[in-house]
């Protein structure tokens, strides 16, 4: 709130004229001023004191009076205070004058200590930058010194390393860690030839080059004419180089010509010997084949009369110890569980006998362990990769594949075996997978080479059997009866041999193969049993030869083929054909009576004559007959099937039949013109005939 004083002397009031002529008069300043006590008495009139005097109905002008006279007590009051603290106040003043004193004597030595250290922050910055130029004075001498004792230590020849290249054995350890360091001077000669130093130890280094290439070069000629001794192990002699193969690398950066003089006689000196060591083994492991093989007459058309006959003026030997010509029987061991078994040595094995497929796997496994090693040999001894390492392969090994492929086609340009054919072939592909899985795929060139020459070979010869098969003329074969012919039998067991290798290569031309060959067995079968005078014959005589190659076939096929589908629904269709044939003979009247009635009672009961006396002969006859006639069939199918299974099969469905048929007569005879025929009461009850059919149930 103002003092009425100080608004007193901010205000010159003069003669105040409040009228609108008086205030339009003032001037600018003036009504800044009359604004600024607009302010000032409002912000007064907003204060407690003036609301509550207002309130109350105080006189302002009282109320000023006396506030003016309680501060002039309290100005008093506050001066009386003064004088009586005056010596504490001039005490006051005389320390903070001191106090101004000292700090003004701080601030000269601050000012001092503060120009001292910048002449030792000038100082420090100067010593910081002689340090760092010693600092770089003493990285170069380093690096200096670090490459100048580099460069002496890498072009200086030292005696004890012309003693070493000169003196010592290429074997001792001393002369491998000396040709590093020679390998390392002469590299780094080569690439500072521009200096005098080098120019000086240049003639002495390629003295002891020359020394260190004559004893590398002789060293390794004598190991690699190792390779020509007999009974030398050449893995042995391998490893022994690997050993060395930086001698080689040596060879190879500073004398080039003498390293491909090394690799031209190593090419030379084991292709040879691959080359006799297989020749000489296929040779020895020939001669533990069996003694009797398939030949052209072997096919599966061929008759056996004649085949014996043939056998009569042979000098051959008996064919009991080999694999017969279209049974796999324990042959495809070889690729299930013998795959990897060790190679077949011939004076551990002159008594023995083998297959050729068997021979052909030992040559195979030997040659994927020969080559598999010297495939490696080669990569790590002669430092190539990829196309190189492939072309020094085949320069090693060609004249050895060359001579199994020839071996091979030889033997298969007389080779009538399909089984053992399709064997070779699915090892010759077990081994290409092997050979895959080891990441080695030298052989890839050579192994279908050997398909193909087997495959036209394997299809060759099945196509004997095929057109052998197809020429067979029934009329020309030894007297038939109705057992299974041998040719049913020779199919059933070669379409098992073929479907289990075929499973896990499938080849899509033998199974078109298999497939024609099948039609033409089945074919030759029908013309046989064209050649019985009876259709019961004939039946019997198919259903044995369905039966047979159905059974032989399904004793390695896992699935239903479609092959076996065939022969199963040619089999289930002539045993239907003949469970009607055997039961007419006994039943037939039965039988035909039943149908021709069912189909006129379809047309209307109207429609139908009874022949009571037909009729009555028919239930007399039956039951009279109908025991005899059961163990009449029975005797038939025991005397007509060999397969017991199969003849209990169908006795069990002529039975049934036989009951059908009389369960549908009897319904016949209970519905209309029938039911009032006397001799309904002498039909059978059904219960006693299937009694009596239950006595055969288990004939067989």
């Amino acid at each position: 709130m103002l003092d009425p004083v100080d608004l007193d002397c901010a205000l010159d009031l003069g003669e105040l004229d409040l009228t609108s002529r008086g205030l339009s008069q003032l001037s600018d300043r003036d009504g800044k001023i009359l604004d600024i006590v607009n302010g000032h008495i409002r912000e007064n009139l907003e204060d407690e004191l003036v609301q509550e005097a207002l309130k109350t109905g105080v006189d302002l002008r009282q109320y000023s009076l006396e506030i003016e006279r309680e501060l002039g007590a309290v100005e008093t009051a506050s001066i009386s205070d003064y004088i009586r603290e005056s010596k504490k106040i001039a005490q006051l003043h005389k320390e903070m004058k001191h106090c101004d004193e000292i700090l003004a004597q701080m601030e000269e030595m601050l000012g001092t200590f503060q120009q001292d250290l910048g002449s030792i922050s000038t100082e420090i910055q100067s010593l910081q930058e002689k340090s760092l130029e010693m600092s770089v004075k003493l990285s170069n001498r380093k690096d200096l010194k670090g490459k100048l004792t580099s460069f002496l230590d890498s072009i200086v020849v030292t005696p004890k390393l012309i003693e070493t290249i000169c003196t010592n054995s290429v074997t001792d350890e001393v002369f491998g860690s000396a040709l590093h360091e020679l390998d390392r001077k002469l590299t780094f000669t080569e690439a500072e030839q521009h200096t005098l130093a080098s120019t000086d130890v240049s003639d002495v280094l390629e003295k002891l080059k020359t020394k260190a290439v004559i004893k590398i070069r002789q060293y390794i000629l004598e190991k690699v004419m190792e390779w020509k001794k007999p009974m030398s192990n050449y893995q042995v002699l391998q490893e022994t180089l690997i050993k060395y193969k930086h001698y080689y690398e040596f060879l190879l950066t500073h004398s080039p010509s003498t390293a491909a003089e090394i690799r031209a006689e190593y090419v030379d000196t084991v292709s040879k010997v691959y080359f006799s060591y297989f020749k000489a083994y296929q040779s020895r492991l020939i001669k533990l084949e069996f003694e009797e093989v398939p030949t052209k007459a072997d096919v599966m058309g061929a008759e056996d009369e004649s085949r014996r006959s043939l056998q009569l003026f042979s000098t051959n030997k008996s064919i009991r110890s080999r694999s017969t010509v279209f049974t796999l029987g324990g042959r495809d061991e070889l690729i299930n569980t013998q795959l990897e078994y060790p190679v077949i040595i011939p004076a551990h094995c002159a008594e023995k006998r083998f297959p050729y497929e068997a021979l052909f796997r030992s040559v195979q496994f030997c040659l994927l362990d020969n080559v598999c090693g010297e495939y490696g040999f080669l990569t790590h001894f002669f430092r190539v990769r990829g196309e190189k390492a492939q072309l020094l392969f085949a320069d090693v090994m060609e004249r050895a594949l060359i001579l199994i492929m020839k071996w091979v086609e030889s033997y298969m340009d007389n080779c009538y075996d399909c089984v053992g054919i399709m064997l070779c072939a699915h090892i010759t592909m077990h081994y290409h997978e092997l050979m895959k899985k080891r990441g080695f795929g030298a052989l890839v060139g050579f192994h279908n080479q050997l398909l193909q020459i087997l495959w036209p070979r394997f299809n060759y010869v099945l196509s004997l059997s095929i057109h052998s098969v197809r020429e067979t003329d029934p009329a020309k074969l030894l007297e038939l009866d109705t057992r299974p012919h041998f040719i049913t039998r020779r199919f059933g067991e070669f379409y098992s041999a073929i479907h289990t290798l075929n499973d896990k290569f499938p080849n899509d031309q033998t199974v078109r193969s298999m497939t024609l060959l099948q039609v033409e067995v089945e074919n030759v079968v029908l013309r046989m049993a064209a050649e019985f005078p009876s259709r019961n014959d004939q039946l019997v005589f198919l259903i044995n030869n369905y039966d047979l190659m159905l059974s032989v076939m399904q004793v390695r096929t896992t699935e239903a083929s479609k092959e076996v589908l065939a022969v199963q629904e040619l089999l289930t269709k002539r045993i239907n054909e003949y469970v009607d044939e055997i039961l007419s003979p006994y039943f037939g009247g039965m039988i035909s009576f039943v149908r021709d009635t069912e189909k006129k009672l379809e047309t209307g009961p109207g429609n139908i004559s009874v022949n009571e006396t037909y009729i009555s002969e028919l239930v007399r006859g039956f039951a009279q007959d109908y025991k005899r006639s059961i163990d009449s069939i029975n005797s038939v199918v025991m005397k007509c099937f060999t397969n017991f299974k199969n003849g209990t099969v169908i006795l069990q469905s002529a039975l049934t039949k036989m009951i059908q048929y009389y369960n549908r007569f009897q319904k016949i005879l209970g519905q209309g013109p029938f039911k009032t025929l006397s001799c309904r009461a002498e039909l059978v009850n059904i219960h006693h005939v299937m009694v009596e059919v239950k006595k055969y149930k288990n004939q067989f």
